[in-house]
């Protein structure tokens, strides 16, 4: 049986992933956790064959994540499980170590085809990706039209606070604006955000 773990924070996601992998008859759930921290702990624990991770965690990037996992645990093989359909973010993981990478929305054999895939060596991307990166060739970033009002001020060196108060949105909704954009456009920082929106004339 392969040995399947899980970062994700939605409950949800996690219960409806424990389920098919249940149901699998080839895996079998290892551990289960919804943060960075956790992720450590638990493979500090043990590490299962795969990990199912998920691009934005509460208290981290499972995009930066990925490369440092794959670093201390190189046997381990990183299936990417998030709602992230971006080239930027989907080349950003497979570049750093990912194996695979599947949208929430799979249906479930897919997602046991892409446990099996990864836990034998291979590289997977769910039929959606698997389109995207197809279709890709400009690396173009979709933004949203209020994504591209908030970059703005982000880029002229506004804080949350001041954006929040600026656009009339409560804070919490402008820092997870800035964390989807960060993670949109593979930015670590605010400098590297600022060179990335301007290198590609998203302002």
């Amino acid at each position: 049986m392969i040995k399947v773990a899980i970062v994700d924070d939605h409950h949800i996601v996690l219960d409806g992933m424990e389920k098919i992998i249940a149901e699998s008859g080839i895996a079998v759930l290892t551990g289960k956790t919804g943060t960075v921290a956790g992720c450590r702990e638990m493979l500090k624990a043990g590490q299962p064959d795969v990990l199912m991770l998920d691009v934005g965690l509460p208290d981290g990037s499972g995009m930066d994540l990925c490369p440092q996992l794959k670093a201390e645990y190189p046997a381990m093989n990183i299936l990417m499980l998030t709602s992230y359909a971006e080239y930027t973010v989907i080349s950003h993981t497979l570049n750093n170590g990912a194996s695979g990478y599947i949208l929430k929305n799979a249906m479930p054999e897919e997602i046991v085809e892409g446990i099996r895939a990864v836990a034998s060596g291979k590289r997977f991307l769910c039929e959606e990706v698997d389109i995207l990166l197809k279709k890709e060739k400009s690396h173009s970033i979709v933004l949203t039209r209020r994504e591209h009002e908030l970059l703005k001020l982000i880029t002229q060196g506004l804080t949350s606070t001041e954006i929040a108060d600026k656009v009339c949105l409560g804070y919490e909704t402008v820092r997870s604006y800035r964390k989807n954009l960060h993670i949109k456009l593979g930015a670590h920082n605010i400098v590297e955000l600022t060179r990335i929106a301007l290198d590609r004339k998203l302002v």
